[in-house]
């Protein structure tokens, strides 16, 4: 059900009849809009100290007509648009607490830019307004899952409902990004991604979607896919869909996405405790696909294109063998050295076909490509890997915007000697030392003469503790940079 979304600018029509009115406070318990139509209902928890205005705390009393939350948004001086997004996510943290549906916010008045201010509000409450609960059984029913389903804005004028709608709109693509994430390996296959491609060309005339099968992948060459497929009973498929918003523009923006839909480490089995949360191994193809449906529903003025080779990395007899050569696209052979160092082996492939058929004048590959990135950066940063410094700046600008941080990584050309081999072109993997980076400049190998980006979200995709406004495992990092990005490059 999609969020009913209202601005309310004469606060005399709101009085007291809100089921659930979100009031903000800066530190100091001094109020950040006008209250002086609530000042009865809140002067005696104001009085009691016991609130103090710090960011993200939260203080419920009571009036004869509803509830009222009183929300701290921290320093008036030091307020910016992630602060604003963890104390409004508190709120509506505690609007779901308390099988809230409909829920009024008082607009906070600050000197920050206006659009700033707008995002940082709604993007509080519109990410943290989800939630995974599909696969709960009975267990739900005692404690069922409420999200709001209005909210209404008092203060601000209704020509700025299209500014929030905007931001619901992104907050929607996250939602996307999430759900295929959160889903069920057995569930989110290969074949399901291909079709969740299909839902979203139907849903936009302005998508088009290109799927490559088996046999058009053989057409292609694509050995490393299909070499990574040969242990899964699911069929293997190349998702390509294209946004073309800017027709007279030669600029085309490609974005590569990791689909493995699940990762066993192949012949080079991973041990239990690494499998768990091998669900979340096609994050960078779900990532790619709702930035495309996206910046369509956006109606950027930029053309992309989202590629996405997909496969299981299972293990049967039939699985590609360690020590075994394989031949790429783009004719580069490699000798396997670890059959869990898959993802690049796909990627490859995405981005030599990206290379050779789409003209991209910059390509960004998204995946949760190596646990050393964990390692380096934890569960909050992606590392970013670029072979040109414009494309890392646009990138790193973005980041810096919606608060996704990435931190820029070294691809020393040093390094690629470590990836040399006796029998072929390169090896997959060059081990234990410096594996992120040897993973990047594996790629790079197939990203040709184009200006080119990896974002590795191996942390930052799915994190083992939920918290602000990603209230699930998977986050949906990725998506919002991505969306950001594409709207700078507009004409």
């Amino acid at each position: 059900m999609a969020l009913q979304i209202t601005c309310q600018p004469e606060l005399a029509k709101c009085g007291d009849g809100c089921e659930f009115l979100v009031l903000p406070f800066w530190e100091g318990a001094e109020p950040a809009a006008d209250h002086s139509l609530w000042k009865d209902s809140i002067e005696a928890p104001l009085s009691s100290g016991d609130f103090k205005g710090k960011v993200g705390e939260k203080l419920l009393a009571y009036s004869t007509k509803g509830r009222i939350l009183l929300l701290g948004l921290g320093k008036k001086e030091k307020v910016n648009a992630e602060v604003l997004r963890r104390a409004y996510s508190a709120a509506a943290r505690m609007a779901q607490a308390k099988k809230v549906k409909s829920l009024c916010l008082l607009f906070p008045k600050s000197e920050m830019k206006r659009d700033e201010l707008l995002r940082g509000v709604a993007e509080g409450i519109f990410l943290t307004n989800y939630a995974f609960t599909h696969l709960k059984g009975d267990s739900i029913k005692d404690n069922p899952c409420v999200l709001l389903e209005e909210v209404t804005f008092l203060g601000l004028d209704q020509s700025e409902e299209e500014a929030l709608k905007k931001w619901y709109t992104i907050a929607s693509g996250v939602y996307l990004v999430r759900e295929l994430i959160n889903g069920n390996a057995d569930d989110v296959t290969p074949q399901m991604l291909a079709e969740t491609a299909k839902s979203l060309e139907k849903r936009s005339r302005s998508l088009k979607l290109t799927l490559l099968e088996r046999k058009q992948l053989e057409k292609e060459k694509m050995g490393l896919l299909l070499a990574v497929n040969r242990g899964s009973s699911q069929e293997p498929y190349l998702i390509v869909l294209s946004y073309k918003g800017d027709p007279k523009s030669e600029e085309h923006v490609v974005l590569v996405g990791k689909g493995i839909t699940y990762d066993s480490g192949g012949l080079s089995l991973k041990p239990t405790d690494g499998m768990l949360d091998m669900k979340c191994d096609m994050g960078g193809a779900a990532t790619v696909l709702g930035a495309v449906q996206t910046a369509a529903a956006l109606n950027l003025k930029v053309n992309v294109t989202a590629v996405v080779p997909t496969s299981e990395n299972s293990i049967d007899a039939n699985s590609y063998k360690i020590g075994d050569v394989y031949r790429a696209m783009n004719g580069k052979t490699v000798e396997i050295t670890n059959t869990d160092a898959e993802g690049r082996l796909v990627l490859a492939d995405g981005l030599a076909y990206a290379v050779e058929h789409l003209k991209p004048t910059a390509m960004i590959d998204v995946a949760t490509l190596t646990g050393a990135i964990v390692i380096a950066l934890g569960e909050e940063i992606s590392g970013l890997f670029c072979n040109n410094d414009a494309l890392a700046g646009d990138l790193m600008t973005a980041s810096d915007a919606v608060t996704e941080a990435l931190w820029r990584m070294p691809i020393p050309v040093e390094y690629k000697e470590m990836l040399k081999s006796d029998v072929a072109d390169m090896v997959n993997s060059a081990g234990r030392t410096a594996s992120s980076i040897t993973a990047a400049l594996f790629l790079q190998e197939f990203a040709g003469s184009v200006p080119w980006a990896h974002l590795d979200i191996a942390g930052t995709c799915y994190r083992k503790k939920n918290k602000h406004y990603n209230t699930t495992k998977a986050t949906g990092f990725g998506l919002r940079l991505l969306v950001d990005f594409l709207e700078r490059r507009q004409k």
